[in-house]
């Protein structure tokens, strides 16, 4: 008797699509008896439907991150949580048409509009544009601003159709005088009978506004974030691109993260994501800043998104996208309140503010020399009141630090020409060996030998050279971001921060460079490294005239060469060069 079952299928009595009809007939019969025995029974007066608080974000980062946030895509549904609440009886506020308002005050400028409530300009009385004529300052972008529809102090919210309402209603303006003169409270007012939003600005006789917004839906408030959208800073700028000198920022635990807009993302990558734990945050050119500080009565930390968009621009007669950074800050407090400044980045007005400001302006890895240079500058602007003579002023002052060293410099080359000759005897007899023949060992043992014997150090020569590299790198980082620089005059220059567009002072410090290289005994016997040590004057000029170099920097060289052309005149009277030595024969 066989013990295995038969190797064929057995035949299935249920075809699939009989085991789903049977179970869905299953579901159906325990969800009718569930719901007529055990559900829960409504009430006889159903209570009214109150929205849930709608005070967070989706999502919360504490940790910065490299790319960006921002509102999501336009015509995106609405949150069920909001979509679904029950109106509430919010009378409807707003005006009838669209009107602007001015507040300033002896630094700035602002228009507003009363639809948004945005701003429409922030001129800065004290600066000019880089327009031909020039004109006062305006760091709001119209054209990007119209292109995008973003303005500066637009809301920025979760829900894009509430965005859009809010950042599209006539606003009812607390003043009726179309100007207003700082110090002055402005409030707008708008409701739609469901979104009811409020903007309070403070402003008196300093950059610094203080901003009050609240955000209701239905009574229940809304989280929405304060924005500088269009761009910033100055547009008329030419070398580089303005967009590549804006970056948006933001601090962490004392540490400020910068992104450039390359580093930045489009708005529909993050959705609703808001990064936590900000200390301050904003968006900057290179000489001036929108900071997003703050309450000093309710110091809440700060939430940020930053993203960018595209604008078109003409480029040589033809249509080009370029890339917008933009930034949104908000608090989960509520009403929501911070200082926003807007103005330049003043070293000693931005460490002034709370939470300091001051690393805005950056000096690079030499901030360690471009610091102390960059105060002492202002230190002997206290005294000569043109930045140009200022820069002339510092520069004899290091000059005259630095002759001792000068001296020492010069002693050190009148030995090494006296043993030139011996030098080069020596260097003959082993110039047949290559580099890396271990021959060439010997050569520089006699060579140390004979800078033993007469007591020189070879690298005494070059001191001076090697602290004016430091110096001049370092100042050229204090020139360059410096907003005091910034559109300065010295004689026929107009902005000491850029290069001269004359190309005098290039011209005049290659020919003074060359002029102290041919009055300077040379160290070197080697043709090469003669003819390099010439043909540096010219390439420091070309260098000066083809890249933006702060003209600032070639006042200081040129002072510098002119300076120690007048040293090494006197040196070269008062040590004379003796006559060289004989090369010693050998005893061949």
């Amino acid at each position: 008797m066989n013990q295995f079952p038969p190797l064929g299928p057995k035949k299935d009595k249920f075809t699939p699509e009989l085991r789903i009809l049977a179970a869905s007939l299953l579901s159906m019969v325990v969800i009718l008896l569930w719901a007529k025995y055990f559900g829960p029974r409504p009430p006889v007066n159903p209570p009214q439907q109150n929205p849930p608080a709608v005070t967070a974000p989706a999502t919360s980062s504490g940790t910065a991150s490299s790319s960006a946030t921002a509102p999501a895509a336009t015509g995106q549904a609405k949150p069920a949580a909001i979509s679904a609440a029950a109106p509430t009886a919010i009378p409807e506020t707003g005006d009838s048409q669209e009107r602007t308002i001015v507040v300033e005050n002896a630094l700035y400028r602002v228009e507003f509009s009363n639809r948004g409530a945005v701003v429409k300009g922030w001129q800065l009385k004290n600066y000019k544009d880089d327009s031909k004529p020039q004109k006062t300052l305006d760091l709001v972008h119209q054209q990007a601003a119209e292109q995008t529809g973003g303005w500066p102090f637009s809301l920025v919210f979760d829900d894009p159709q509430l965005q859009e309402a809010a950042n599209a209603g006539l606003y009812k303006i607390s003043q009726d005088s179309a100007t207003v003169t700082a110090p002055a409270d402005v409030t707008f007012t708008w409701s739609d009978g469901r979104l009811e939003v409020t903007k309070k600005f403070h402003f008196d006789h300093s950059y610094t506004v203080n901003v009050e917004t609240t955000v209701t839906y239905n009574g229940t408030h809304v989280m929405a974030g304060l924005a500088w959208l269009g761009g910033f800073g100055d547009p008329t700028v030419t070398n580089p691109a303005p967009v590549e000198t804006v970056n948006v920022y933001h601090s962490e635990g004392g540490k400020l993260t910068s992104l450039p807009y390359k580093k930045l993302d489009g708005p529909e990558k993050w959705g609703n994501v808001w990064q936590g734990g900000k200390g301050f945050t904003g968006i900057e050119d290179r000489y001036f800043t929108a900071a997003f500080l703050p309450s000093l009565t309710d110091p809440a930390p700060l939430q940020t998104r930053y993203w960018k968009v595209f604008h078109t621009i003409q480029v040589d007669g033809k249509d080009q996208s370029e890339a917008i950074p933009e930034i949104a800050t908000a608090t989960s407090a509520q009403p929501m309140q911070l200082r926003v400044y807007v103005g330049p980045k003043d070293y000693d007005d931005l460490k002034a503010m709370r939470p300091p400001l001051n690393s805005l302006v950056q000096f690079g890895w030499l901030e360690f020399i471009a610091d102390p240079l960059f105060h002492a500058m202002k230190w002997v602007h206290k005294y000569v009141p043109n930045w140009g003579w200022a820069i002339v002023v510092l520069t004899l002052i290091i000059n005259m630090v630095l002759f001792p060293l000068r001296i020492s410099s010069y002693k050190t080359t009148i030995k090494m020409q006296r043993v030139a000759p011996e030098i080069k005897q020596i260097q003959d007899k082993y110039k047949k060996y290559k580099m890396n023949d271990p021959r060439k060992a010997e050569m520089n043992k006699e060579v140390m030998a004979i800078y033993s014997r007469e007591g020189i150090n070879p690298v005494g020569g070059c001191v001076p050279m090697l602290l004016q590299m430091p110096i001049w790198f370092g100042l050229n980082s204090a020139l360059r971001g410096a907003i005091e620089l910034r559109h300065a005059h010295w004689l026929w220059i107009r902005d000491l921060a850029s290069r001269d567009p004359y190309y005098a002072l290039p011209v005049l410090m290659g020919l003074s460079m060359y002029l102290v290289s041919k009055m300077t005994p040379m160290t070197t016997t080697d043709p090469q490294q003669q003819m390099m040590m010439k043909f540096m004057p010219i390439s420091m000029s070309v260098i000066f005239m083809i890249s933006p170099i702060s003209s600032g920097l070639a006042v200081y060289i040129l002072t510098s060469s002119l300076v120690g052309i007048l040293q090494q005149w006197y040196l070269n009277r008062t040590h004379p060069l003796p006559a060289p030595a004989k090369p010693a024969r050998s005893k061949k």
